[in-house]
């Protein structure tokens, strides 16, 4: 069968897939960690294994890295020229014929239906809700860091604008609650979308999971698109 190559995904977006990846997986061990040490380090009169100050560095390093990268991913998703296919995918998201027809496939039921983006209404929704997870997340993780680190540096430059969003949520024991039910949910998140890349792969036989590594997909040549 002939196939259309269609480049999918830019270089920016690749990286900063699987940059965040690796993000959550540090964020993730760490962040078990920092709630429940299950690691001691050996006893030692030197006052130099502060194993707990080294995980917390990494936790942070990582939220970090992640605050930077769903940043830059949401510049991509607005702005980036070869990312406008993703904006795209809003019009695939409001059509209920496009719902119809993808949740026949996933029923074994049906064709894959034409997308005019390169997410269906499925995927669209889990990355909405995964960014609104890691946006709670993070911000969560900033006010638990500014109580931390009001001494100097941008722990003080964010102290005065995180207090207020604390004492909305709650208090800081609730900011730490919600921080680590909204984890959950995204540990919830990652099996099943890996589960799915992979049944869409395997399904549409276009190369879909081998586009977050190259950047192209194999679509089935059809003449009437």
């Amino acid at each position: 069968m002939k196939r259309d190559i269609e480049f999918e995904f830019s270089a920016g977006l690749r990286w900063t897939h699987w940059l965040r990846a690796i993000a959550i997986f540090v964020l993730t061990v760490t962040g078990f960690y920092l709630a429940y040490v299950f690691i001691a380090p050996e006893s030692s009169d030197e006052p130099i294994l502060f194993l707990n100050a080294k995980f917390r560095m990494w936790h942070e390093i990582a939220g970090f890295l992640l605050i930077a990268i769903t940043l830059y991913k949401t510049y991509l998703f607005c702005l980036d020229g070869i990312s406008s296919k993703e904006r795209v995918s809003f019009v695939d998201f409001v059509s209920p014929k496009v719902w119809f027809q993808q949740l026949k496939y996933y029923l074994f039921m049906g064709e894959h239906p034409h997308l005019k983006g390169v997410y269906n209404p499925l995927q669209f929704i889990a990355y909405v809700g995964l960014y609104a997870m890691i946006f709670i997340i993070s911000l969560t993780g900033l006010i638990l860091y500014v109580n931390c680190y009001q001494g100097g540096g941008i722990g003080l430059f964010l102290y005065d604008y995180m207090r207020p969003i604390e004492a909305m949520m709650g208090g800081l024991a609730m900011v730490r609650e919600i921080h680590h039910i909204v984890m959950w949910g995204i540990l919830i998140f990652l099996p099943i979308h890996i589960y799915m890349a992979i049944f869409n792969s395997i399904m549409g036989k276009e190369g879909s999971l081998d586009a977050i590594f190259s950047g192209y997909k194999f679509l089935k040549h059809d003449p009437k698109h």
